[in-house]
């Protein structure tokens, strides 16, 4: 043999090692143990996830609302004259007058060029809420800002009501400024 030949075929060489094991798969005990603690973790995670969503739900209307009113601000005096933020169903004119359960704000929020009647330009559009409910003021006003981007007169409150008791209010100032109270309002 030549000098290396025997560590060579040592190498080469199949050891008796562990035997293999007939039977894979788990048993009966392990696979209720795995199902407990899956059982748990979703008892656990998914009211919490619902929170998530609902305070979610709630953020992404006061954005909306938020923006909005902040782009009526800016294209009034930007234009120098008086521009309406208000519900409307035919992008038309502002359906706030029909309006009998008060739930007119969850529709498109439309921005008109004037006092949104027939025949005003549409500036913009902003889409549908999908809170449960949503409400602003009493007397079925829109939201009109003057030449000087102030709202005189047409202060007010959005009561947004979500899921979960989520909610806020967006709160409008007679100066035009827009103000948040993450608490959730009497819905």
């Amino acid at each position: 043999m030549a000098p290396g030949a025997t560590q060579a075929q040592h190498l080469t060489e199949k050891t008796g090692g562990w035997p293999k094991p007939t039977d894979t798969g788990f048993t009966l005990i392990e696979l209720l143990v795995t199902l407990a603690v899956v059982v748990i973790l979703v008892t656990v995670a998914v009211p919490g996830f619902q929170r998530l969503m609902a305070r979610n739900e709630v953020a992404v209307e006061v954005m909306r609302l938020k923006t909005a009113l902040a782009m009526t601000r800016s294209v009034a005096i930007t234009r120098r004259h008086t521009v309406t933020l208000c519900p409307s169903e035919d992008m038309a004119q502002c359906a706030l007058d029909d309006d009998a359960d008060g739930q007119a704000w969850l529709t498109t929020l439309a921005l008109f060029d004037g006092q949104g009647k027939p025949g005003d330009e549409l500036i913009r559009t902003f889409g549908e809420s999908h809170l449960p409910a949503l409400t602003y003021r009493n007397d079925d006003r829109p939201v009109r800002y003057a030449a000087l981007g102030r709202a005189s007169g047409y202060n007010g409150t959005f009561r947004l009501c979500g899921r979960q008791d989520e909610g806020a209010k967006v709160i409008l100032s007679n100066m035009g400024r827009v103000r948040i109270e993450p608490d959730r309002p009497e819905c």
